[in-house]
């Protein structure tokens, strides 16, 4: 397995304080995404961070080693809205699990 860190940035320093109407839905099925690979077992945890930069979300994610993060970003619903969010991904180097510890 690999191992991913992935950072979502929304499309202004303000979000989430003032999303509009539209942004809540993009994140009502960002968040139904996020939980189905939960269910999956594709992704360890997800949820935003509260930065005092600015709040951003972390996904961790858990995948085969010749699977591609690249293909779970561009299905989230976040990225195919083209509302101004991005990611960041990022590969960890090791990873201590509850089965590894």
């Amino acid at each position: 397995m690999k191992y991913y860190v992935c950072r979502l940035t929304g499309p202004r320093p303000t979000f989430p304080q003032d999303m509009t109407p539209a942004e809540a839905q993009i994140m009502q099925a960002h968040v139904a995404y996020c939980g189905a690979l939960l269910r999956d077992g594709k992704a360890l945890v997800f949820g935003p961070v509260a930065d005092p930069a600015g709040v951003w979300g972390l996904g961790v994610l858990q995948l085969p080693d010749d699977a591609d993060p690249q293909v779970i970003i561009a299905d989230d619903p976040v990225t195919k809205a083209n509302a101004g969010f991005s990611y960041q991904v990022m590969p960890m180097l090791r990873a201590a699990t509850k089965e590894t510890c």
